[in-house]
């Protein structure tokens, strides 16, 4: 027997966090490269990309963050090391941030050093054991 998918407004999610590195200092400040990264990634995971904005820092650096219908993602990238911190929350069952995670770190061609999943919210009464 097959669990029924959670309803529509179920608070309930996974948030993903990583530390990425290994990544070539100027994709870590191509602001173009990283939202279009980070929206495919997205949508490739199954999320509903709502807006995507950034911010460069002087001299280098970028944040780039994207509205979901399920949350939230962002990355805000060190380019002076090659690295990244990555934040993808996503509500619901449908979009898989592990997923978007995991494909970011495959386009910026980075090394997850770490992550960390988090449940967060409570399963609805039905999906209990």
């Amino acid at each position: 027997m097959t669990a029924e998918p959670a309803p529509v407004g179920t608070f309930a999610g996974r948030h993903v966090l990583a530390e990425l590195s290994g990544v070539a200092p100027e994709k870590l400040n191509d602001i173009p490269f990283l939202r279009d990264a980070l929206t495919q990634a997205l949508v490739a995971a199954d999320a509903t990309v709502c807006q995507v904005i950034a911010h460069r820092f002087q001299p280098q650096g970028a944040t780039v963050l994207a509205l979901l219908a399920e949350s939230h993602a962002s990355i805000h990238t060190y380019p002076e090391i090659g690295a990244a911190f990555v934040d993808v929350f996503t509500c619901g069952v449908r979009a898989d941030p592990e997923v978007a995670v995991h494909l970011l770190a495959e386009a910026l061609g980075a090394m997850a050093d770490s992550v960390s999943v988090v449940d967060r919210g409570r399963e609805p009464a039905h999906h209990r054991r």
